[in-house]
């Protein structure tokens, strides 16, 4: 009796790229937080309300963030252009270019309460509040410090003007209006502050 040797051939479906399927998973996480804060604002947004619009379980949310804020926090970081402060040679113009567009993102109702929201957050939440220190803030804070640096080089600004400080004075105010609420923040103010700044700073 002959034995015949069979060869079977054997159909393999290549599974999905786990990688691939990751990265979509969190873009819809993503996508949903953005929704469900622009409906329902940062404190009616929940994790199982996200996870129900991005289409995943809560556990899935919780495998790449420890808590809403931090979900929230990369949400905006995903609609973030890439921070670099405009350089024509008109240091004043810059600066008013980008306090202008700093006045009207904190003007925006919906951006304002939202940041407000994180910031309480981040009191009791020290993780959240270092990862808004290093990735949200940290980037503009250095940007603005290399346009310093740039004007400084061009003679623009006083040759020992300490730059830390500087961007502190340039931000600070709005921040302090912002916060505290004292008058509004419009077009007029960011040119008033920045006519002011650029008279302390040279």
């Amino acid at each position: 009796m002959c034995s015949y040797e069979t060869n079977r051939i054997v159909s393999s479906v290549k599974s999905p790229d786990s990688k691939r399927r990751s990265d979509r998973a969190q873009t819809a996480i993503l996508d949903a937080a953005t929704a469900a804060v622009a409906e329902l604002g940062y404190g009616k947004t929940t994790i199982e309300g996200i996870a129900a619009r991005a289409g995943v379980g809560k556990q899935t949310i919780y495998r790449w963030w420890p808590s809403k804020g931090a979900v929230i926090l990369d949400a905006l970081l995903a609609e973030q252009a890439e921070v670099e402060l405009p350089d024509t040679g008109d240091f004043t113009a810059d600066l008013r270019k980008v306090l202008r567009a700093t006045v009207d993102e904190f003007a925006d109702a919906n951006t304002s309460a939202t940041l407000r929201a994180l910031m309480i957050d981040m009191q009791h939440e020290p993780a959240l509040s270092e990862s808004v220190l290093e990735r949200m803030l940290g980037p503009q804070l250095a940007a603005t410090k290399r346009r310093l640096e740039s004007a400084q080089q061009a003679g623009q600004l006083s040759a020992d003007l300490d730059l830390d400080v500087a961007v502190e004075i340039i931000f600070g105010p709005i921040y302090h209006r912002w916060l505290l609420q004292t008058n509004p923040l419009d077009q007029a103010y960011a040119d008033s502050l920045t006519n002011l700044a650029v008279r302390a700073l040279s």
